[in-house]
């Protein structure tokens, strides 16, 4: 009996020395296989929106790492590369319009992996941003504009390519095969083969240019000045949409025009750069508009003595939309930064009608608030006609 027991004991602790060595082993092969399982166990029906992924991912991970695993590893495992559409990146597209195609159908090409993992961390409350910029394959810089992302962890920055990490096209066929080497990369590796147009995006504190990115020189040199990616990333998040394109800009033409792709993202910044301004300046005049109307319409009221009889609050209510509508035109108009010199001359124009009528505004605005403190034959005391530009004012 007790030598029975004995090779009992032994085989049963061989095998637990087999079932540990190979869960060790498992554990080396994907450190993350626990937290990938519960990610891809994510019901379909939950994936026809980012909200609804995001949902679920919130629901059942807590801490940041955790949850940028599940987006990449739901990003990376569900969508399909779309390489017969390869060469169609479009970055002018609107993000909300590359998650739908990409939750839609599944597939997609780097523009749309990023957008949904991008988005995805966004609400999972990650800060993260979609990198746009080329890249380096067998020591060749490629031709092709690539996109990743970046999202912050814990108040450090890493750097995931959904894309690469997903497969790898092979005699034009997608072979979908998960890389960890593209899941929360340093950035100080990751320059090693992906070079954003704006090199704030590398995210190091002295940055590689574009020469010496193609001459593989990307080790820290820290001859060069030091700059702050967090100080610059802080300023540039606080700048309106025309100044981010005019800031990313100035520095590309900083870091070196080394190659098509750079020129044309350089151009195209600076095109929507004047593109929003001018979409910005439109919407200006649109309510400078519409505040000259409301402003007119409360003139011919009160030139008919405020008749037929409306209650106190409604009649300032119909003087405060055209003030409103006047000042915020004003206040917006003030934010056009570095206009040209076409946009310039229309601005000095809008800003001179604008001047001009809010005299008049003032004076209205300073005529009611004394209407509302007298009685009923003190108001009607009030109404002697005055006009601007034959328009009656009171």
């Amino acid at each position: 009996m007790k030598r029975i027991t004995l090779v009992i004991f032994l085989f049963l602790s061989a095998f637990a020395s087999w079932a540990q060595k190979k869960n060790i082993q498992q554990k080396a092969e994907n450190p993350y296989a626990a937290t990938d399982k519960l990610a891809l166990d994510l019901p379909d029906t939950l994936t026809n929106t980012t909200e609804r992924i995001a949902g679920y991912i919130t629901a059942n991970f807590k801490t940041d790492s955790d949850k940028a695993r599940a987006v990449f590893i739901w990003v990376a495992s569900n969508i399909q590369y779309d390489v017969e559409h390869m060469f169609a990146i479009n970055f002018q597209e609107k993000e909300g319009e590359k998650i739908t195609k990409a939750l839609k159908t599944k597939t997609g090409i780097c523009e749309n992996y990023a957008a949904v993992f991008t988005d995805l961390c966004l609400k999972c409350g990650l800060k993260s941003y979609v990198v746009t910029g080329y890249t380096k394959q067998n020591g060749f810089a490629d031709y092709i504009a690539h996109a990743w992302c970046a999202a912050q962890i814990n108040d450090s920055w890493f750097l995931f390519d959904p894309t690469w990490g997903s497969g790898y096209e092979d005699n034009g066929k997608f072979v979908k095969k998960i890389d960890n080497a593209y899941y929360k990369v340093a950035p100080a590796r990751l320059i090693r083969s992906h070079m954003p147009f704006d090199p704030m995006w590398e995210f190091l504190n002295y940055p590689v240019t574009n020469q010496e990115f193609y001459e593989g020189k990307v080790q820290e040199n820290r001859s060069k000045s030091y700059f702050s990616y967090t100080d610059s990333i802080a300023a540039y998040d606080k700048l309106s949409e025309p100044d981010q394109y005019a800031d990313a800009a100035r520095r590309i033409e900083v870091n070196g025009i080394k190659n098509a792709l750079i020129f044309n993202e350089l151009q195209n910044l600076k095109i929507s750069a004047y593109n929003t301004k001018v979409h910005l300046y439109n919407g200006i005049v649109t309510d400078y508009n519409d505040g000259i109307n409301e402003f007119n319409n409360f003139i011919k009221y009160r030139n008919n003595q405020f008749k037929p009889m409306k209650p106190d609050a409604q009649i300032q209510a119909m003087f405060d939309r055209a003030y409103n509508k006047i000042t915020g035109a004003n206040n917006k108009l003030k934010q056009i930064a570095d206009p040209n010199t076409d946009l310039s001359a229309m601005i000095a124009s809008l800003q001179r009608s604008i001047d001009d009528v809010m005299t008049h505004v003032e004076e209205q605005k300073a005529w009611l608030a004394k209407y509302f403190t007298k009685g009923k034959f003190g108001r009607s005391g009030m109404f002697t006609k005055i006009t601007w530009m034959g328009i009656p004012l009171n």
